[in-house]
């Protein structure tokens, strides 16, 4: 079984194969937390600046665990074919987006988050499993007009490659195993990647000049 040592090595490798956009006017966006390791130096390899992208769901009122959409922090989509009344959608992505706006504080401070209209998004996780996360991420850049979306994974099933595929301009994946079970099987090491981690690295992309 083909293995990818480290979250490290993985940014490596697609940087490699990103090359092509270097010097281009884009941003690098991150889906924490995971994402953050493989994202940053794909940033500066390419001299892009580094976002995360904060996305929640919103679940449903009789049962949590099944969504119904998702919040981000100044959009959010929902499934029109369930039906749910307005407010208490309302005001659940209102409660959902004040802790999405408090985690991004805590990662990114101050800073505003960057516009995309008109510029080389690439959305980059240290995997896919399911997919939905990084579908609702996709929907909500699509919203913005970007010139172009990109999806930079190391490891992801096939059929979620087809799936995502359908959606943006190209995706670059290095592994796309057909038994699979979990992201964590394909790589060595695996670890959990912690809060402080991700604002070390985003600082660290901080000190970094464009």
């Amino acid at each position: 079984m083909e293995m990818i040592r480290n979250r490290e090595e993985a940014a490596e490798m697609l940087a490699d194969r990103l090359e092509k956009y270097k010097g281009k006017d884009g941003v690098v966006l991150a889906i924490p937390r995971g994402g953050v390791p493989v994202a940053a130096p794909i940033a500066m390899r390419l001299g892009m600046p580094l976002e995360v992208t904060l996305i929640k769901k919103i679940g449903h009122p009789a049962n949590p665990e099944y969504a119904i959409g998702s919040v981000g922090l100044d959009s959010k989509t929902i499934d029109p074919s369930i039906e749910v009344p307005r407010e208490y959608v309302e005001a659940e992505a209102e409660r959902i987006r004040e802790g999405l706006r408090q985690k991004y504080k805590l990662f990114m401070g101050d800073r505003k988050p960057a516009t995309l209209q008109n510029k080389v998004v690439i959305i980059v996780d240290d995997g896919i499993a399911t997919g939905k996360t990084l579908v609702a991420t996709i929907e909500l850049v699509k919203r913005q007009h970007p010139a172009k979306v990109v999806v930079a994974v190391p490891v992801a099933p096939p059929s979620a490659v087809e799936r995502i595929s359908n959606m943006v301009d190209e995706v670059v994946c290095l592994l796309e195993p057909p038994f699979f079970q979990a992201v964590g099987q394909f790589y060595a090491e695996f670890g959990q990647t912690t809060d402080e981690e991700v604002i070390a690295l985003l600082h660290q992309q901080d000190q970094q000049s464009y």
